[in-house]
């Protein structure tokens, strides 16, 4: 069967097609139609295990439909299941005020560091401490939006006096992760988990013995099967929201938090390098 992508409504096109696919495709498009809504949220991982096949399974299936991978097919997922308004902005309507939209920010963001808190597990958080600690050389990946946060890490640690660096080009994460060794860490960021140019450059330096951490929205995807230690952040969003603003807080939320354990924990050394940075600008104020 061709590809068969077209401008009709794809929950109503799964439908149609759903008798001819096969026996495998037939279990993933039912638990996509049995779960729309979470369908949306989920990472390729979420959904292969729903379904009970392969992730392979899950892309074959949406390369079928004519998407070119499971991210495009979750667009277009979204697209038809809510209001252009609602896309963008969630439940904010088009009638609220100001105030209101900023109470009802205000308060999502919130929830999505208190659900973040939540979901950080204290093992977790202290093998990704340590790793860091002792690490001859710390690198800090995220491609797109992710990339931003990567850069802020990069700022955090350096200022500690760790040997930190960053990348968000796909081409230079993979170069690095190629050259490291046993002494260094890799620190992946991604909200969906399942960024190729980013789980490919960790694959590879996981092969060389790095220590691998991730942060990620999705406990259950790519990128986590490569992990050493994975650090959650709890704030859902659509593929028309990807790089949303309460995402980026609560992976900044978990970095704040590393960032200052690890700082307690070396507590001379980092009061020194914060002391000798922070004079190295003092002439650079006004």
């Amino acid at each position: 069967m061709g590809k068969l992508q077209t401008s009709a409504n794809t929950i109503a096109m799964l439908h149609s097609i759903l008798p001819s696919l096969s026996k495998a495709e037939q279990k993933v498009a039912t638990a996509v139609l049995e779960n729309l809504n979470n369908t949306v949220y989920s990472s390729v991982t979420d959904l292969a295990e729903l379904a009970e096949v392969g992730e392979t399974t899950v892309i074959r299936f949406c390369r079928k439909l004519g998407y070119r991978g499971f991210q495009e097919f979750k667009l277009a997922l979204a697209q038809d299941l809510v209001s252009p308004n609602q896309q963008v902005h969630g439940k904010i309507e088009e009638n609220d005020s100001a105030s209101v939209v900023c109470q009802k920010i205000t308060l999502y963001n919130t929830q999505a560091l208190e659900d973040t808190v939540s979901l950080l597990q204290e093992d977790q958080l202290q093998k990704a401490t340590d790793a860091l600690i002792r690490a001859k050389r710390q690198y800090f990946f995220g491609v797109g939006s992710s990339g931003m946060t990567a850069q802020d890490a990069q700022y955090r640690f350096m200022r500690l006096g760790f040997d930190a660096h960053c990348a968000s080009d796909g081409h230079i994460i993979a170069m690095n992760c190629a050259m490291t060794t046993e002494e260094d860490v890799v620190f992946g960021i991604s909200t969906s988990g399942s960024t190729k140019d980013l789980v490919d450059a960790v694959r590879i330096a996981k092969e060389n013995g790095a220590f691998v951490i991730c942060l990620t929205n999705h406990a259950r995807s790519p990128v986590t099967s490569y992990a050493d230690a994975i650090l959650l952040a709890a704030a859902k969003e659509t593929p028309l929201q990807g790089g949303a603003f309460a995402s980026k807080l609560a992976q900044i939320h978990v970095l704040d938090i590393l960032s200052t354990v690890v700082s307690m924990k070396q507590r001379t050394s980092t009061f020194d390098a914060l002391n000798r940075t922070a004079k190295s600008v003092l002439d650079k104020l006004y």
